[in-house]
């Protein structure tokens, strides 16, 4: 597998086999493309009963979704599920990383803590599972370019059809 560089990216792009939707040519970098925090986030009930996880769990039983305008404060040592503003469309040859930018690690900011393998064939918006790692609160402002996206191109081919595939909220 290799990592496409801009120009790479922008051929797939304009050739319509790749689709960022809405696309921003600017933010495409020498090897990934910056992506846009949406509005929309699952946040964690706060209850006191214990959950367990197994093959079974479900996170839309200790979550809710909320949707903000302006922004969102996120406490000292608090996770939620935010969501891309971007719709990435993957051909069968391409597959990618998700992936957090260093300038809000720098403030205690994790932007993507696990799973950020992204499968080819995916056709969805890209759920964040966001951390504050920091000792302050962090307001989130939807718009902000808060992570990228590194595409590779696969040895065969194949299409990820699982539960996740089509997802457009958190």
């Amino acid at each position: 597998m290799s990592v496409l560089t801009r120009d790479e990216i922008l051929k797939e792009v304009h050739s319509g086999n790749l689709k960022i939707t809405p696309f921003d040519e600017s933010k495409v970098g020498p090897g990934s493309v910056d992506l846009h925090l949406g509005k929309e986030f699952r946040i964690f009930r706060k209850m006191h009963d214990i959950y367990h996880v197994t093959d079974n769990s479900d996170f839309n039983d200790i979550t809710e979704t909320i949707i903000v305008d302006d922004y969102f404060v996120l406490m000292p040592g608090e996770t939620v599920l935010g969501i891309t503003k971007e719709r990435l469309s993957l051909p069968s040859y391409l597959c990618g990383w998700l992936e957090g930018r260093s300038r809000f690690a720098r403030l205690g900011l994790m932007v993507h803590i696990t799973a950020s393998f992204m499968q080819p064939g995916i056709d969805n918006r890209q759920v964040l599972e966001i951390s504050n790692v920091s000792s302050v609160p962090l307001a989130l402002h939807p718009g902000t370019t808060i992570c990228q996206f590194i595409f590779e191109r696969t040895v065969g081919e194949a299409t990820y059809d699982g539960t996740f595939r089509n997802q457009m909220m958190p």
